[in-house]
């Protein structure tokens, strides 16, 4: 899964997701790409269950680019534990994203099978998504 090799800080504030997204917005490196349309925090497992359901339907033909990363600690305390002393240990990594932000990305496939591997991705992630193709994003 994915996860920084190392962090200045290992516990972060859970900060504000209003807005859109300002950066990331366009599909840049691909054909296709899966644009979220709800704020959210993405966990890494979701995103490597969205990459490996996109890879196993287009069956290794063409490229995928995953355009989000996990960067931020989520901490949690342990069960049973009483409040108090201190925040809790990192449990997992999760990715910011605003609506508007391209997750995904996709080429070297024609655009039923994109459509369908970008599907297939966005029902293992907990938002709504859209698909968008290389000319339409810029309007996004």
């Amino acid at each position: 899964m994915l996860m920084p090799k190392r962090v200045k800080y290992r516990r972060v504030q859970r900060g504000r997701m209003k807005g859109t997204a300002t950066r990331g917005n366009t599909v840049s490196n691909g054909s296709y790409g899966l644009v979220a349309l709800e704020p959210a925090w993405i966990k890494s497992n979701q995103i490597e269950a969205a990459r490996i359901a996109m890879t196993r339907y287009i069956k290794r033909g063409g490229q995928v680019w995953i355009k989000i990363f996990p960067d931020k600690p989520v901490t949690k305390h342990p069960a049973e534990a009483r409040m108090g002393s201190g925040k809790g240990a990192p449990e997992y990594w999760v990715a910011v994203v605003k609506p508007g932000r391209v997750m995904f990305e996709m080429d070297g496939v024609d655009e039923e099978v994109a459509r369908e591997a970008m599907r297939l991705a966005g029902h293992k992630l907990p938002i709504k998504c859209k698909f968008v193709k290389r000319e339409q994003s810029e309007e996004v």
